[in-house]
């Protein structure tokens, strides 16, 4: 690709990016992002309860926070489609650590109107310290009209409405030598009003008024806080990308694009390309739409059966698919060199990371990684190969888990980036462009 295109294509990843982590502060707002990105070009939304839909087409299911959609529009010839066509699959998920706020949230103290929340996954609690927060999520409400009772809607509001603020430096000098010492009770409940709380100023009082229902028709809710600093690109050359939720949905817009791609430039062998948007992956992944769930194996199924086959042609479907898990990836940190394996450093704007652990916290094996080393190779990107300190812990992804659910080849890969788990991280505006290239080879390999 001549340079120019290069640049152009870079600055329209990017940018693009930068317009889907604002539009997505919530796992619900990141799959119906996602879903409108994709009915642009056509795919079609069917929920579980239609039927499999059995014509050539391109499709899109959600789940909640989680999102599958695929295409057999390419393979509508006599010859290019059977039930056994076996599938590639590359995920990711939506969620991001966060504060979530509590069913009963209303408390005061010191003068001061205090919201009681949760921490959802493995959050570095001190960069949400001091910053500007709103609120977004689901809510469902009273519908006499709807055959459950009740509606479920999305809502958001981008108002500076919450803030923990951090304990002057003059209270506690210890911070200095000994380091900020949280307690999440304690230390990071936001305040977002003065007075005292009582029935008139309530949490479910300001979601009802948000959605325009009465207090009492406000049944429950998924709600969480937000940064609200817009995503940007940042340094001297604009060469990084500045943002919350980069981990995971730098992947889930990749995966997007990578589908669209796909669509265009259909593989060499029939194959049906795939993509599965987890929530719940920073809390285990554990319910019903994570990925320990039948979200991904229960739509393979199906599509199987909807084609005319068997459970025979679904076995066999899945002995030919391979599954790809995205998760961002530790990229070498300047400040902690230290801390990363030193024989496979991972550099910013680097290209795509192939992350390999003999213990299985990632799915990778010598099979999965030849057929992401072919992708890079087919999109023109250089990869790297990250592997965790033999002394330190390893994390983990969603590749184990459907994997083992599946029986599928499976490879782990991620893309670069620092501050992980932050409100705030930053990747590399060339490896997003890198990353959906590549993900997009992989949906449609070409032979040789």
């Amino acid at each position: 690709m001549a340079a120019a295109d290069l640049a152009t294509r870079v600055t329209e990843v990017a940018e693009g990016l930068c317009r889907y982590l604002d539009a997505s502060p919530s796992p619900f707002h990141a799959v119906g992002s996602a879903a409108d990105l994709l009915a642009e070009q056509g795919f079609v939304e069917v929920t579980e309860t239609d039927v499999t839909p059995t014509r050539p087409g391109s499709y899109l299911v959600r789940r909640g926070g989680s999102l599958l959609a695929w295409s057999t529009a390419h393979l509508a010839g006599p010859d290019g489609y059977a039930a056994s066509t076996p599938y590639r699959v590359v995920g990711a998920h939506t969620d991001s650590p966060n504060l979530r706020v509590k069913p009963h949230p209303d408390w005061s103290r010191a003068g001061w109107q205090m919201l009681g929340v949760e921490i959802y996954g493995g959050a570095l609690t001190n960069s949400w310290l001091d910053r500007d927060l709103g609120l977004s999520g689901r809510v469902t409400v009273r519908d006499a009209d709807a055959p459950d009772g009740f509606t479920a809607r999305l809502w958001r509001c981008d108002d500076p409405l919450l803030r923990v603020s951090q304990l002057a430096i003059h209270l506690d000098r210890t911070v200095r030598t000994e380091g900020l010492q949280l307690n999440d009770q304690q230390h990071l409940a936001p305040h977002w009003a003065l007075g005292h709380a009582d029935g008139s100023r309530t949490f479910r009082g300001w979601l009802a008024d948000q959605v325009g229902v009465a207090p009492e028709d406000v049944l429950a809710y998924d709600a969480m806080t937000h940064d609200l600093t817009p995503a940007r690109r940042i340094g001297l050359d604009g060469e990084l990308l500045a943002s919350a939720r980069l981990d995971n949905l730098a992947t889930s817009y990749a995966a997007v694009l990578a589908l669209l791609e796909a669509v265009q430039e259909p593989a060499a062998r029939p194959s049906i390309p795939m993509i599965v948007l987890f929530d719940h992956e920073e809390v285990g992944s554990m319910s019903e739409r994570g990925a320990q769930s039948t979200f991904l194996p229960s739509w393979l199924e199906r599509l199987v059966q909807a084609a005319g086959g068997t459970r025979e042609d679904y076995w066999r479907a899945l002995a030919g698919s391979v599954i790809a898990s995205g998760d961002m990836a530790h990229a070498t940190h300047p400040n902690y060199a230290e801390r990363h394996e030193p024989e496979h450093p991972i550099l910013m704007n680097g290209g795509p990371v192939l992350k390999v652990n003999a213990n299985l916290r990632y799915a990778t094996d010598s099979l999965g990684a030849s057929a992401f080393a072919l992708a890079c190779e087919q999109a023109g990107v250089p990869m790297q190969t990250f592997v965790t300190r033999t002394d330190l812990p390893c994390g983990s992804t969603v590749g184990p888990m459907t994997s083992a659910l599946t029986g599928a080849t499976t490879v782990d890969f991620g893309a670069p980036v620092l501050s992980m788990h932050s409100t705030r991280e930053i990747c590399g505006t060339l490896d997003q462009a890198g990353y959906a290239a590549a993900l997009g080879a992989f949906l449609a390999p070409r032979a040789g």
